[in-house]
């Protein structure tokens, strides 16, 4: 098969398919006496667990994984895919924990007329050091107040919940600067249904990547059923490497 022959089923361009190959999502071709790629059904098949990899690891990851398998590495494999579904479960885990926060934090009447707290207050309640709700506001995450006859900062039941939110989300590793971005989003989400939409979106995208996880897994469990077919993954072996023995002309594009 040629390059385009690969890539018509995906509805790719000839040069992404060589591309993917270059990357080493692809194991190496071999090449006809003129030079040309010469693809196998072990080609088509890598090509279809790559892009079946793509959407739950990302296009980097992907290329990593399917790196790892043409080298006879599996366990580098697994791991990141194990990986993958590590930072899945995590974030499964820090939308429950801010869907809690959120309902706790709804806007309840006893909670809207709730004094507003101190950076001190706000700080014992969330476990926190007062500096850290200081960076929090530097980062943009939080905005409070300031109290007129003071100066000092006060955090109204809004600013409450982002520092909820953001205590959560840093439990689960997210950086500042995502941290910042996720509660302007809700922010601008606004009411409680809104925020109900919102949560419901992020499970949305929690259940795609799920699926698209299995989906990549299957993809990629045919593609080493068909290497050990083919006799180039028994025993962990690498597939081997191309190693052009002389300068061969650059390809025609039409091909």
């Amino acid at each position: 098969m040629r390059p385009v022959d690969l890539a018509r089923e995906h509805g790719l361009s000839a040069q992404a398919v060589r591309n993917y190959e270059d990357a080493g999502a692809l194991p190496p071709a071999e090449r006809t006496g003129s030079g040309y790629r010469h693809y196998t059904p072990l080609h088509a098949q890598a090509l279809r667990a790559f892009l079946a990899l793509r959407p739950g690891h990302g296009h980097q990851q992907a290329v990593e994984i399917l790196r790892a398998t043409h080298r006879g590495d599996l366990d580098a494999a697994y791991r990141l895919i194990d990986s993958a579904h590590a930072a899945l479960t995590a974030e499964r885990r820090t939308r429950s924990e801010v869907a809690a926060a959120l309902d706790d934090l709804s806007g309840t009447p006893a909670a809207t007329a709730s004094p507003p707290l101190s950076v001190g207050e706000l700080a014992r309640r969330l476990g926190l050091h007062p500096a850290t709700l200081r960076t929090w506001e530097a980062a943009g995450i939080l905005r409070p107040e300031r109290d007129r006859a003071t100066g000092h900062r006060v955090y109204g039941p809004e600013s409450v919940r982002d520092a909820e939110v953001a205590r959560q989300l840093r439990r689960g590793h997210h950086p500042l600067p995502q941290v910042a971005r996720f509660v302007e989003s809700l922010r601008a989400a606004g009411g409680a249904g809104d925020l109900a939409a919102f949560l419901d979106a992020w499970q949305a995208r929690l259940l795609a990547r799920g699926r698209a996880l299995l989906t990549g897994a299957a993809r990629l469990d045919d593609y080493l059923a068909l290497l050990e077919r083919s006799g180039q993954a028994s025993g962990g072996g690498a597939v081997p490497a191309r190693t052009p023995a002389r300068r061969r002309p650059p390809e025609n594009p039409a091909r």
